[in-house]
């Protein structure tokens, strides 16, 4: 039970802070597909930055235990297909669509049905996926430090100075 209320608590602070750095809005989303406005991508990059160095961190201090999933092309290059088809149709990803929905745009009960929808959909094939797509490009469970034989605090600055250097490109472009 506890795991589901950190994860409760966690998914309401994400909530408040796509809300506060703007993320929910059409405008922002529409920029992000048409590579004019880089809010949401640095955004999410740096969910992503923060969230590598805290899990390594974390698990380095014996707090929490990584859970790697195994990198397999097919189901990832389909699903991001799917993804990135219904986020340029709708103008919402999926959590920006809960997001956008609290914030009183009724348009985003859209992506939220499509996530049901969805799910459903996967729940009633993942029987024929698992024998078909779930085995093309398998490569079992891998990490970018595994794969290049270092520890991940080698990799890690290298995919934080990248971000800053991102970011500061970005700023510089939108001027």
């Amino acid at each position: 039970m506890n795991m589901l209320i950190y994860g409760l608590i966690t998914g309401l602070l994400f909530g408040f802070l796509l809300q506060k750095g703007r993320v929910l809005l059409y405008d922002k989303q529409l920029g992000a597909l048409r590579l004019k406005d880089m809010t949401i991508v640095k955004f999410m990059l740096s969910s992503v930055i923060v969230g590598m160095v805290g899990v390594y961190l974390l698990n380095d201090l014996g707090l929490a235990k990584l859970s790697i999933k195994a990198t397999i092309l097919g189901p990832v290059i389909i699903g991001g297909l799917v993804f990135g088809i219904g986020w340029g149709l709708l103008g919402y990803c999926p959590g920006t669509s809960a997001g956008a929905l609290g914030e009183g745009r009724w348009d985003a009960i859209w992506g939220i049905l499509g996530m049901i929808f969805g799910a459903g959909i996967f729940a009633e094939a993942y029987p024929m996926l698992k024998s078909t797509v779930y085995t093309w490009g398998d490569y079992g469970k891998i990490t970018l430090p595994q794969v290049l034989g270092v520890n991940h605090w080698f990799v890690i600055p290298v995919f934080v100075a990248a971000a800053v250097v991102l970011f500061l490109w970005f700023e510089k472009k939108a001027l």
